[in-house]
């Protein structure tokens, strides 16, 4: 499933291995609130299974996250100390849960990693924000456009 992930993209087995020993696995059920836009932006997730939708205050859905290895809640990678989105779980989800504190000093014990993971998140970002604009300008074409 990390494999599949582009976030751990190129971070070789031994990084991965380690990972896996502080990811805790947990399932939760459809309609679990696994962090509220303004919380404290502790942790990251990773999908194994299930959907996980993403929202912003204003009730619009922004992101679902469905791919096994998509990583999300990653606004504590960014040092940011609240989530930006509220996450819900509209399907069982089975998830890693990563402490963002103890992920760090795997970073700093790996300083080889940390330029790919950096280059990895940036991408992942890039894409996310790319993806938001999307959903986004189209909820807008489709307000302004004649019915």
């Amino acid at each position: 499933m990390l494999d599949q992930s582009e976030l751990f993209e190129g971070m070789g087995m031994l990084f991965v291995k380690d990972f896996m020993k502080v990811a805790i696995t947990t399932s939760y059920d459809k309609g679990d609130i696994l962090f509220r836009e303004g919380d404290p932006a502790l942790y990251f997730y990773t999908m194994i299974s299930g959907k996980v939708n993403l929202s912003i205050r204003t009730g619009h859905h922004v992101y679902t996250i469905s791919n096994p290895g998509e990583v999300f809640g990653w606004s504590s990678l960014v040092e940011r100390d609240l989530y930006s989105a509220t996450a819900e779980c509209v399907e069982p989800a089975l998830l890693l849960r990563t402490d963002k504190n103890v992920f760090f000093k795997m970073i700093e014990a790996h300083p080889n990693i940390s330029n790919i993971f950096y280059k990895n998140l940036s991408k992942t970002l890039g894409k996310r924000l790319l993806a938001s604009y999307n959903v986004i300008s189209c909820a807008l074409d489709e307000k302004t456009s004649p019915s």
